[in-house]
């Protein structure tokens, strides 16, 4: 990794930095918790870390966080796993959540749109009233407080409604997203076992109608637990047998009850993808998720009221929990339900231009597939209330930030952000007074002791390490659901360094402190001892306009020796020929090194992903390693498990 301080491809104005909420924050946090007052943002994360206790301090009083009991102390207990934040306090994350109704009644809290990209708002007061309603009919329903509600509903209002009401209640929300098949979501909910289940009867996508009523009526056969079933009529059918009509229950005007439970009560359970065997259920707690996403919406992506914030999302992802939490800065939230490319490419930059969202988020995939096909965002729609495009799910390639750069707009905050499901933010990403360098994420997150490790434990700088966080984040899981002794969770992140947190990514922190993502530690290629990430090649191979996406899997032989074949999926009408063969070989020579270059490079009918848009590495690899495919993968988990046979056609012609 080079150490030389290229140029950065934007940098903030003095005005911009100035009326930054980061900005603002540290010189309070300087006059009133000790704070340093110059050295700008690394001289805060440097004291965030160092001053773990005071900095958390400092958050919950800036965004005036109403503890209904104190707390004894910040941090009861700093061990991983395990740590105690706020010991002895109440709150409750939905009367955060809704807030700004008591000021900005009639502005719009959502803004929901569908394929039609037509913007409908509620408003604050609407919200707040729904969710009053609703929550009232759970605690009618003897929904208690632990008690899990569940979600089969698209990025609808009504979703977040529900969220709010069962957290106001004290309940645990979980959700998945209506493109689930019925075996997917009962491996996630069977485990959690609800006794409400939320349902739509279908979805709209890509212009067609899709109906579920089959699949909730397996669910509803296979979720004995449950005591009501409420259904929303997206497509307009009558309540089935036994349901209760959404309309019913949100109709009254009440005002909301907010059950006050300790900082670490369940707020939900999000899933691992589980790609290898049956979900982890993810639990976070009301007050971890309340002051993280408050720090990470707040301060990082500089939120507030006059905001408006749309990230491309479903219920099935994290980001979607993330995205509701904007709520909680006062923030106007966007909704978007539908085919992220319908009717075209650039369907999501219409979506920004017309609820005029200042911060759009999405996918590195929708960003590179947008370059592909010619889309001109800055062109062809009135961008102008965009200040920051932020993108995850994958690492975002230097083309992604050199194509925003130049097709949205040349003063553009462009904000690669990375963390997990696990914590449900970042560990680091977006940073509103520092400059963006290409292929980089600007810094580690405020309060996040982020490093880059050897095998040995010893940190790294400007080299290629493990992800690990060295001290407690308040979203780390309160537990997983199902693991009594804890043995799950401990295995999933502490097994390799004890009290530390390993991610399983591949990073480098550079010397200027930003960081780069090299892909997934555990399907790192390794070769003659040298470690290399699977997103540096996929980022030099799909420049190439024949190449529609690609897989890069490195197997260790029983020979000791060492495969690395690369998977190209190809554009319609493109063949692999001797021509493009070598080109993707120099293009990989010349963008990367030898070492990089595949042993043997493989045309696939197409690449499988998670049901969340993740290409899958390591079930891949367990196939071509003989792994049977029932024991390799869990099929619930694969966006297309026909693709599946493919590779493993291909391990039993190579045994």
């Amino acid at each position: 990794m080079s150490t030389v301080n290229p140029q950065p491809l934007w940098q903030p104005d003095p005005e911009r930095i100035a009326r930054a909420q980061v900005t603002r924050f540290q010189a309070w946090a300087a006059e009133h918790h000790g704070a340093p007052s110059d050295g700008a943002y690394p001289a805060l994360h440097r004291w965030s870390v160092d001053e773990l206790d005071t900095f958390w301090k400092a958050v919950t009083e800036w965004f005036d966080v109403r503890f209904s009991t104190p707390y004894a102390r910040v941090l009861g207990d700093r061990s991983m796993p395990g740590a105690q934040w706020f010991p002895g306090a109440t709150l409750n994350y939905a009367e955060h959540a809704l807030r700004a109704a008591t000021t900005r009644a009639d502005e719009p809290a959502l803004l929901y749109v569908d394929e039609t990209h037509e913007p409908r708002p509620v408003t604050w007061s609407e919200l707040r009233r729904q969710v009053g309603s609703l929550a009232t009919e759970l605690r009618a329903l003897g929904v208690r407080p632990g008690d899990r509600v569940s979600g089969y509903l698209p990025n609808i209002p009504q979703a977040v409604v529900a969220l709010l009401a069962t957290a106001a209640v004290g309940g645990v929300w979980t959700s998945c997203a209506p493109d689930f098949g019925a075996r997917s979501v009962l491996d996630r909910f069977q485990q959690v076992e609800p006794v409400v289940l939320f349902t739509v009867d279908g979805y709209r996508y890509g212009g067609k109608e899709h109906d579920r009523r089959d699949t909730v009526a397996e669910l509803r056969r296979e979720l004995p637990t449950l005591r009501a079933v409420v259904h929303i009529p997206l497509l307009g059918t009558e309540a089935p047998e036994g349901a209760l009509d959404w309309s019913a229950l949100t109709s009254a005007d009440v005002e909301p009850a907010f059950e006050q439970v300790p900082f670490d009560h369940p707020l939900w359970v999000l899933y691992s993808s589980g790609t290898t065997g049956l979900p982890k259920a993810i639990v976070q707690s009301q007050g971890g998720i309340l002051v993280e996403h408050l720090k990470q919406l707040g301060l990082h992506c500089d939120l507030g009221p006059e905001d408006r914030f749309f990230w491309y999302t479903s219920t099935g992802w994290m980001m979607w929990n993330f995205l509701v939490s904007g709520l909680l800065t006062g923030t106007t939230i966007v909704l978007y339900d539908g085919s992220p490319g319908y009717p075209d490419t650039g369907a999501q930059w219409r979506i920004a231009e017309r609820t005029g969202a200042t911060l759009y988020g999405t996918s590195a995939a929708y960003v590179m597939a947008c370059r592909k096909a010619g889309v001109h965002p800055g062109r062809d729609f009135d961008l102008s209330k965009v200040q920051c495009v932020a993108t995850t799910g994958s690492p975002l390639p230097p083309d992604g930030f050199r194509w925003l750069h130049d097709e949205v707009r040349d003063d553009l905050w462009i904000a690669s952000v990375s963390g997990g499901t696990d914590v449900c933010s970042c560990f680091a990403g977006a940073v509103p007074t520092l400059p963006v360098h290409i292929g980089e994420l600007q810094a580690a997150g405020l309060g996040t002791d982020l490093q880059s490790w050897d095998p040995s434990g010893k940190p790294l700088v400007d080299e290629v390490g493990e992800l690990v966080v060295t001290n407690p984040m308040p979203s780390m899981p309160i537990h997983f659901w199902n693991d009594p002794d804890g043995s799950r969770y401990h295995d999933s992140y502490f097994d390799t360094y004890p009290g530390v947190w390993r991610h399983g990514d591949w990073i480098t922190i550079t010397s200027r402190g930003s960081v780069v993502i090299h892909g997934r530690s555990d399907s790192t290629l390794n070769r003659q001892g040298v470690r290399m990430g699977s997103a540096d090649i996929y980022e030099a191979v799909e420049r190439l306009p024949e190449i529609k996406e690609s897989l890069v899997i490195g197997i260790e032989q029983p020979d000791g020796g060492y495969w690395m074949p690369l998977f190209v999926h190809l554009t319609p009408g493109t063949t692999l020929d001797e021509d493009l063969l070598a080109r993707i070989k120099q293009t990989i020579r010349e963008q990367l090194s030898p070492r990089h270059i595949p042993d043997e490079i493989i045309e696939v009918p197409g690449i499988p992903h998670t049901l969340t848009g993740k290409r899958i590495e390591v079930p891949v690899k367990r196939l071509l390693q003989g792994t049977p495919l029932d024991k390799a993968v869990n099929p619930g988990s694969i966006d297309n498990l026909d693709l599946l046979h493919f590779y493993e056609d291909l391990a039993r012609k190579r045994a």
